[in-house]
């Protein structure tokens, strides 16, 4: 799995494909793993996601989370499915997707990627305030200064004191 992963990878990171070349690149890669493989299912399914093909994209990423994944890419699908429905108009599932992903593993190592999604999803529910909320909370420990002053404004614009 490590070198068709490293392939795989090699796709994603050739800036001179266009995405109709990675869909069709990441397909081939694809093929070459069982038709029910999650990983595979979950790289074609992002390809599509990034060539525009969100229809598509999400009947992959649904198969793929449905075969399970190894918990790092079982939260990029989720987050990648929730953004793909929003982008969809199916913005309820995306909510409730993203806020259970936020509020699973707040110290994950794409806790931070599920804020902004998260906060993007809340923008769509016509929640802006609570999108600011989420996105200030999870900006504040990255500043080098006023992360207590950053937060408290948050958890203010939160509770609509702001």
């Amino acid at each position: 799995m490590d070198d068709w992963q490293a392939r795989v990878d090699a796709v994603w990171d050739d800036a001179t494909l266009t995405a109709a070349q990675v869909v069709e690149r990441i397909d081939a890669l694809a093929s070459e793993r069982p038709e029910d493989d999650p990983v595979a299912l979950f790289e074609r399914a992002g390809a599509r996601d990034s060539a525009g093909l969100e229809a598509e994209a999400e009947v992959l990423y649904r198969r793929a989370l449905d075969g399970g994944l190894d918990d790092e890419r079982r939260t990029r699908a989720t987050i990648q499915l929730a953004s793909t429905i929003r982008n969809l108009g199916k913005i309820d599932e995306a909510l409730a997707m993203l806020r259970d992903e936020y509020e699973r593993e707040p110290r994950g190592p794409l806790h931070d990627a599920a804020a902004a999604f998260y906060a993007l999803a809340l923008v769509s529910s016509g929640e802006p305030e609570r999108a600011a909320s989420i996105a200030l909370e999870t900006l504040a420990p990255h500043l080098p200064r006023y992360t207590r002053s950053v937060t408290g404004y948050a958890r203010e614009i939160a509770d609509g004191h702001a």
